[in-house]
């Protein structure tokens, strides 16, 4: 039976990263991660040289097979093939549209941490939603109502990168809207969100902060290089 183009594409990206494993790292990696996943044991550097080397040899997915393959490298048990995957992502992009948007929401709520949330929301999400901003009001507008803390996360930090062309009014919309929030990510991800919009805009920023009730560590993030 002949393999799938995912499959060869996955097991030939295996092969690659087995050559590049190492055991001390891994452990290491393991215990940094809360022993939420394994490792295979790669650093970051070695990592991203060797995926920019195998996509020069093996080329991006096709359109067709890209759901495939990344849905694949999700499944993986060791946490550099969920890198791999956005890598992957974030060099296809812009062939991404609202269909994809069942299977991309299914990243942020399979497998989650702040890792690959880091990655989706501010990378992936962000350009989406800037291409296609009629998603906001059909996903964004939920995922900060949601019960799940990775969706809330990721509604907060997708404008993480837009600088003046942040939608200042929505951003402190969804922040109000978690800002009693008990989780430290989505706190964590409140002060983040402001820190980074005030180097565009400090003084609405600490006015945000100086009229709103926050949490400790979202506003001692919030302020961190405000004077």
């Amino acid at each position: 039976m002949t393999a799938s183009f995912e499959e060869t594409y996955v097991r030939e990206l295996q092969a690659l990263y087995a050559q590049h494993a190492e055991e001390e790292f891994a452990s290491w990696s393991q215990k940094y991660m809360r022993d939420q996943f394994a490792f295979i044991g790669i650093r970051t550097p070695v990592r991203r040289k060797i995926m920019k080397e195998f996509m020069k040899e093996h080329g991006l997915p096709p359109r067709e097979h890209l759901q495939d393959v990344v849905l694949a490298l999700w499944e993986l048990p060791e946490r550099e093939y969920q890198y791999a995957a956005l890598d992957l992502l974030n060099q296809a992009k812009k062939q991404l549209g609202p269909a994809d948007m069942p299977w991309l929401t299914s990243l942020i709520v399979h497998k989650s941490w702040w890792d690959t949330i880091d990655v989706l929301s501010p990378h992936l999400m962000g350009h989406l939603f800037t291409a296609h901003p009629e998603l906001l009001e059909t996903h964004a507008d939920s995922w900060i109502k949601d019960e799940n803390i990775w969706l809330q996360r990721s509604a907060i930090l997708y404008q993480l990168n837009y600088k003046a062309k942040s939608d200042e009014a929505r951003l402190y919309r969804y922040i109000l809207t978690q800002a009693s929030s008990d989780e430290f990510f989505v706190q964590k991800a409140i002060g983040w969100a402001l820190r980074q919009y005030a180097r565009t805009n400090p003084s609405s920023v600490q006015k945000f902060v100086d009229t709103h009730e926050l949490k400790p560590l979202s506003k001692r993030e919030a302020v961190k290089h405000l004077t």
